[in-house]
């Protein structure tokens, strides 16, 4: 029985094994082994930290690097203020078939694609779309408005396309609040704001920081919504790491920047859940 039981477990966690060795860590080793090398002529390589010296050394690679963390950093916090609220009213004040339904109209626009929502995004925003049209129409405008390719735009869409990644830990973590907690913290003559500050909050924290943690993550790697909402003009580190890769074949210089936004997305997750006293293990559960 024992060996049956052993057997068991290891023909279970084979898959697990399988997926983290040949998806995520043997891909990892080979993109920092070959951006720790240089191209000297064709088929020939040399070890050098060259791409990584190019990419801190560069204007534009490094203002790009940072405006993608800074923008991620801003939808992430976005994205917790405008879902907070939501996930509360859901969690706590909506009941029965409401709660159901409210949730429901949360999760309905991922029922298509990203690109699909991207789309919609632009049809509504275009110059010829309902926003532009409305706007002539209520006399705010006296001309066809272009609302896309802005840093603002990209935003909407960067926080319409994480909001369910923040919402469903948010809900989560507050429907095990008991209500009769929050009515002893009025009871003992606390404000709205002293309750939420002291009570909801601290016991919300696991699903804010993961919450957090996987918007961030989804922003900072987003492709598809920064290059057809920013535009040319609003930069952002993976397109970059698409053009070496695709557009230049510099896998060099690609694996480089592919291993430093790796770098930044760890140091910045870690440094959330040391600013917020938590481990991995309660954030995750």
């Amino acid at each position: 029985m024992r060996s049956q039981s052993r057997i068991t477990f290891y023909l279970l966690l084979t898959p697990l094994v399988l997926w983290l060795g040949l998806l995520i860590i043997i891909p990892h080793i080979d993109m920092l082994l070959i951006s720790l090398r240089e191209r000297i002529s064709f088929g020939v390589y040399e070890a050098s930290l060259a791409q990584y010296e190019k990419a801190l050394t560069e204007p534009l690679y490094l203002r790009t690097f940072w405006r993608t963390a800074v923008m991620s950093v801003l939808a992430t916090a976005l994205t917790l203020l405008i879902a907070f609220p939501v996930s509360y009213y859901i969690a706590k004040m909506a009941k029965g078939r409401l709660q159901q339904v409210l949730f429901l109209l949360c999760l309905i626009p991922f029922y298509v694609s990203e690109l699909v929502r991207t789309f919609g995004w632009m049809i509504l925003l275009r110059e010829t779309g309902l926003v532009s049209n409305l706007l002539q129409w209520v006399g705010l405008a006296d001309r066809p408005v272009e609302m896309l390719y802005t840093d603002a735009t990209m935003m909407v869409g960067l926080v319409y396309t994480s909001m369910l990644f923040m919402v469903v830990p948010l809900v989560t973590t507050l429907e095990s609040l008991d209500d009769s907690v929050i009515e002893a913290g009025y009871d003992l003559g606390g404000s709205g704001l002293s309750v939420l500050r002291e009570i909801i909050i601290p016991h919300a924290m696991p699903g804010i920081v993961s919450g957090c943690i996987v918007v961030f993550m989804l922003s900072l790697g987003n492709y598809l919504t920064p290059t057809m909402l920013g535009g040319k003009d609003s930069l952002w580190f993976t397109e970059m790491i698409y053009n070496q890769f695709i557009v230049r074949s510099n896998w060099e210089l690609g694996a480089a920047f592919g291993f430093m936004l790796l770098v930044l997305s760890s140091v910045i997750v870690w440094g959330m859940l040391w600013l917020t006293g938590r481990t991995l293990k309660e954030t995750m559960g």
